[in-house]
């Protein structure tokens, strides 16, 4: 998929200051924590040709996600990888979200874009200690990119660790990243049929937040038609249902978030 977008080529990459180069390359990809997902065979397709792979072209960043989890499992940190299109309301829902678990959950943050640092300012805000990956054309966070961010973290500081991924439904569901739970984000404003057009992410998420509910009177959009697409694509992922705004949902939203924080414990 990367190749499509643009980011398959050595592009710098910055964490607070600190550049490298990484070169991507997209195949039909297994999730390293669950099923692959099929790759239909096109009516009238040419015969399967037989291709000699001496490593997956995706080993090195599985490798380094596991040691990215064993880390993590050391630290005893609750991680959450979360994802969505750009303007779902991630940013709004982490402040939130961070500022309704104080005094119960400790949480730490790495943020994801290809320019600017606006959304890390504003989770600063909150208090929280942020490290901001700047990706310039990567549409994605990989394992190694998370590595050397949670190197400016202190571990022992935190309970939570939520990583803001690149705002994109696409290659961030490609990259296992060390964490424990998969969030994908969709807001009311995308549409009813998102899980079904970006299988990958929501196959693969172990949470489905449906954002800005506050907005359901002002839309005309089909709730139950967005809640079946997710299920019928995912009939496991845990399902909230929240405003940033209102505050609707997001008490369940941060106990579900807290029970399982103090079960590490």
């Amino acid at each position: 998929m990367c190749l499509e977008c643009g980011c398959g080529r050595l592009t710098p990459v910055k964490i607070d200051g600190i550049p490298a180069g990484t070169q991507f390359v997209s195949i039909p990809r297994k999730d390293p924590r669950g099923e692959g997902l099929p790759v239909p065979e096109p009516a009238g397709a040419h015969p399967p040709r037989e291709l000699q792979v001496h490593e997956a072209i995706f080993a090195a960043n599985d490798r380094q996600a596991g040691v990215n989890r064993r880390y993590f499992r050391g630290s005893n940190l609750l991680v959450l990888n979360v994802v969505s299109s750009p303007g779902a309301g991630k940013t709004t829902l982490l402040s939130r979200t961070i500022q309704l678990l104080k005094g119960v959950a400790r949480v730490g943050v790495i943020v994801g874009d290809l320019e600017t640092d606006n959304d890390a300012m504003r989770l600063r805000a909150t208090g929280s200690a942020v490290v901001q990956i700047t990706t310039a054309t990567l549409c994605h966070l990989d394992a190694k990119m998370v590595a050397r961010a949670v190197s400016n973290l202190d571990a022992k500081t935190i309970d939570i660790l939520i990583i803001e991924n690149v705002g994109n439904l696409v290659c961030p569901a490609e990259f296992d990243l060390g964490e424990n739970l998969r969030v994908a984000l969709l807001s009311v404003t995308e549409g009813e049929d998102k899980p079904m057009k970006y299988p990958p992410l929501f196959r693969f998420a172990d949470v489905v937040i449906l954002s800005k509910i506050d907005l359901l009177p002002h839309l005309d959009y089909d709730r139950e038609a967005a809640l079946s697409a997710i299920r019928r694509v995912n009939s496991k992922a845990r399902i909230f249902e929240v405003s940033s705004k209102s505050g609707e949902g997001l008490e369940a939203w941060c106990n579900f978030l807290k029970n399982l924080s103090s079960a590490r414990g």
